[in-house]
């Protein structure tokens, strides 16, 4: 009897000594679809929700765009356990379609090497304007 609760102790603290402990990460979402915008009228920003889920501080080491048309702003301090922060992306609206991925390094132990890929999606387009000063077609009876 004493070597089976001996045994079932050494387990229970095997099992606990495997759960993780630390900084975990959790996107509200990570794709953002911008869908179709147009250059001059959408500021190009966008915010990365997440929320610390583990038990100690989470750290936002860095976050890097796949190119210089998108520019992540991460909070430095850490967040707390139970604490939300915000990623910020802001794109450059090029015209033409968005496929970005910016990479964010964290101290989460929830994810692989502490990376999380986050990526914005969606097409810029240009809005047509017409010049009053474009001749006008009068229709089928002018000549």
């Amino acid at each position: 009897m004493k070597k089976l609760v001996l045994i079932l102790g050494l387990m229970v603290t095997g099992l606990s000594a495997n759960a993780q402990n630390g900084a975990k990460i959790e996107f509200k979402e990570e794709t953002i679809n911008y869908g179709e915008v147009y250059k001059g009228v959408d500021s190009g920003k966008r915010t990365f929700e997440f929320q610390n889920i583990g038990n100690e501080p989470l750290l936002i080491k860095d976050a890097k765009s796949s190119c210089g048309c998108t520019v992540p702003s991460f909070p430095k301090e850490p967040i707390a356990p139970g604490k939300t922060g915000v990623i910020e992306v802001q794109y450059n609206m090029n015209p033409g379609p968005i496929s970005k991925t910016i990479t964010v390094e964290t101290n989460a132990v929830n994810k692989e090497n502490g990376m999380v890929a986050l990526r914005i999606k969606g097409t810029v387009l240009v809005k047509e304007e017409k010049s009053i000063l474009e001749k006008k077609s009068a229709g089928p009876l002018s000549k």
